[in-house]
């Protein structure tokens, strides 16, 4: 499948498939004209990525766990697993704005916000 094709199957730009490829998140082979040729599996790949951005992964981490994913005996169960991390990771992100609210209210409410306010 050529670039073009591709682009228009999954729904993305000719330039956001060149960055991926920039990235190593898809590959491509090179035709006798310099084309880039996909394997039809790159679309469902790229329905991954995009469902994966949604859910809040930066490309690095999509990048970091392909060859995880590539390599499971259990493909579906070790997207479920990079899911539970993924929760576990905001929820400890949740906890860290608690706190840090919580500090700045503390201070808000102090004489002088900016001195070290400590309940």
């Amino acid at each position: 499948m050529r670039i073009g094709s591709l682009a228009e199957a999954s729904g993305l730009s000719r330039d956001t498939l060149r960055f991926y490829e920039e990235r190593g998140l898809i590959r491509s082979a090179r035709g006798s004209n310099g084309y880039r040729i996909y394997q039809p599996e790159t679309l469902q790949l790229l329905g991954y990525i995009r469902s994966a951005q949604k859910l809040g992964f930066s490309l690095n981490e999509i990048g970091a766990s392909l060859p995880a994913l590539w390599d499971a005996p259990e493909p579906d169960q070790a997207v479920a697993a990079l899911l539970r991390e993924k929760a576990a990771i905001i929820d400890q992100k949740i906890a860290e704005l608690v706190q840090l609210k919580q500090e700045l209210l503390q201070r808000a409410a102090a004489a002088c916000p900016l001195t070290n306010v400590r309940p």
